[in-house]
């Protein structure tokens, strides 16, 4: 059965397209205010387009890790990986 779609959300399919085609939302904000469209609304649209694709975005499962490069005097690269761990800030007054 047809369910018609309310007019914000046919403008957020509309940015999410496009957005998905390289598009800026400032571009597409003002190109639509342009065109008749209301500023809150356009505002509102875009806010839904943008929900939508953060819930398409699957979530990060890993855990950064921070690199560190030396390079010392003749020219010899270091290269040390460390894991993500952060201090207490208690411990900084004791050290």
């Amino acid at each position: 059965m047809y369910k018609p779609q309310s007019p914000t959300q046919q403008l957020a399919d509309y940015i999410e397209k496009n957005l998905d085609k390289g598009y800026t939302s400032d571009s597409l904000k003002f190109s639509l205010m342009s065109q008749g469209y209301s500023r809150i609304s356009v505002e509102k649209a875009i806010e839904l387009a943008n929900k939508s694709i953060a819930e398409k975005i699957p979530p990060i499962k890993e855990k950064p890790q921070i690199t560190y490069k030396v390079i010392t005097e003749d020219n010899t690269e270091t290269i040390t990986t460390m894991p993500l761990k952060k201090k207490p800030w208690w411990r900084t007054l004791f050290e």
